[in-house]
Formats: structure tokens, sequence, C-alpha cells
């Protein structure tokens, strides 16, 4: 079983994407392992305190190092092969490559960031990397998180049907063109390859759509 442990302020958000669809049903098989640790039950004082201000001023409230340390304490799991990955605007930009890269591991820990930041020990001492899914800024790392958990999972055997993994587009080439019934639609045509039954013939439509795109 492989094991993804994500660290939010807002587990909510993320539970309810993983207990729908391939996810839910690959938990149930046993194949995959997703669990969320609300960072606030790690906080002493009775406002379950995650985030103070910045040394040296500045805008925004940042999440406290020692809060997000206890979390990964208890979320790491022993004798496993483990990841801990921060999401991060500053983070390598995650592809299909990072994600067969962390197939790898038997349990990967995500911390999420929220509010204006992060206290950048935990990039230094408690990370092993920082990774971002894109060039923008978003309100905090729980939907990356779902991102690569998702693209992850999906490698798993068994998770996936292994005849869409070798079907789907790979690192180097887009999908190519699908299309579904009716066969006309508002004078909007299936291509005529796609009915021939001629396997070799689509098949080599197929690549060179997926080429040009």
């Amino acid at each position: 079983m492989r094991f993804f442990d994500v660290i939010t302020i807002f587990p909510n958000v993320l539970d309810s994407y993983f207990n729908e669809s391939i996810l839910k049903r690959a938990q149930k098989k046993r194949l995959i392992k997703f669990k969320t640790w609300d960072l606030r039950d790690f906080a002493k004082d009775k406002h379950r305190t995650v985030d103070d201000k910045p040394y040296g001023g500045g805008v925004g409230m940042i999440l406290k190092v020692d809060i997000i340390f206890k979390a990964v304490k208890k979320a790491i799991k022993r004798n496993k092969k483990t990841r801990i990955i921060l999401l991060s605007a500053k983070g390598k930009t995650f592809d299909q490559k990072h994600a067969k890269r962390l197939n790898k591991y038997d349990q990967l820990i995500l911390i999420c960031g929220h509010y204006e930041g992060v206290d950048e020990r935990v990039a230094k001492h408690i990370a092993d990397e920082e990774i971002s899914i894109g060039d923008y800024v978003l309100t905090g790392g729980e939907v990356p998180a779902m991102v690569i958990c998702d693209s992850v999972a999906r490698l798993i055997p068994g998770v996936i049907n292994e005849e869409s993994l070798k079907e789907e587009s790979n690192v180097n080439f887009k999908e190519y063109p699908q299309y579904t019934r009716p066969e006309i639609f508002n004078d909007w045509k299936v291509p005529k390859i796609l009915l021939s039954g001629h396997h070799k013939k689509i098949q080599e439509w197929k690549k060179i759509k997926s080429v040009a795109k």
C-alpha cells in the first residue's frame, strides 16, 4: 500500500476529493491510503494558532515552523521510503517526469502553505523538496496537493486500467482528439477515419494528431 499524507489547515477540502471516483475505489482495494492532517491539531493554545507575524515586518501571516515540524513528525511512517514535499510557488514546476519519480516512494508527505507563506526553515530543514504546479499564485497548497496525489496515485498498478496508461499521452505528446456518439451533431461530424474500422490507419491518424498538438 502507498501512503499519501497531506498537512493542511483545510482538511475537508481534500477529503471530499480523495473520497470520490477512482481514488475512492483504489482505497477500498487497499492500493493507496490518503490521510489529511489538520495543522491546527498540533497547536498548543486554545485558539489553535498556526501562524504569526513575520520578523522584520511585512504583509500577512506566516505558518509556524514548530507546528509544521510536529505534524510531519506525527505523519511520517517508520521503515518506509518517504519524501516530504512543501507546496510552494518558488518550487520546481511539477510535470509527468516528477510524478514518475515520486511514484518510487512508499509515502509522500505534502505540506500545504497558506496565508502569506511558510517559515523558510520548513523548506531548509524539514522538506526534501519544494514543488510548484505552475507559474501562478494560488491561495494555498491544497489544490497542488490534490494534483500531485492524483497524478502519482494513478501510476500505481491497479489504480487505473493498464491499457489506459499505455494509450494516454506521455510527456512528449498531447493526446489526440477523441469523439463519441452521436456521429453528427449540429452538422459537426466525427472524422471519417475513426468510422472506417481500419485499425492501422486509425493509429497512424492518432499519432499524427498527437504530434500536431
